[in-house]
């Protein structure tokens, strides 16, 4: 699933395709919050590791778990 993280003061966005469900990335971001982490770690399906600090987190959109289709779209 895509996941993309708005950092506050910055003009672009984090995105990147994680292995996690929709739940497990919610959890992970709203525990960190809630305890005053001041990290939150994610890894991508390439296995390369992402550290957000929390203070900076504007926003979090967690895509919906789909299947990739394929075939072509008329």
């Amino acid at each position: 699933m895509e996941i993309r993280i708005g950092i506050a003061n910055t003009a672009r966005e984090l995105s990147f395709e994680s292995g996690q469900s929709a739940d497990a990335v919610a959890s992970s971001v709203s525990s960190a919050l809630e305890a005053g982490q001041p990290a939150v770690t994610f890894t991508d399906v390439k296995g390369n590791t992402y550290i957000v600090p929390t203070a900076g987190i504007a926003f979090v959109e967690v895509g919906t778990e789909e299947s990739r289709r394929v075939g072509f779209v008329a």
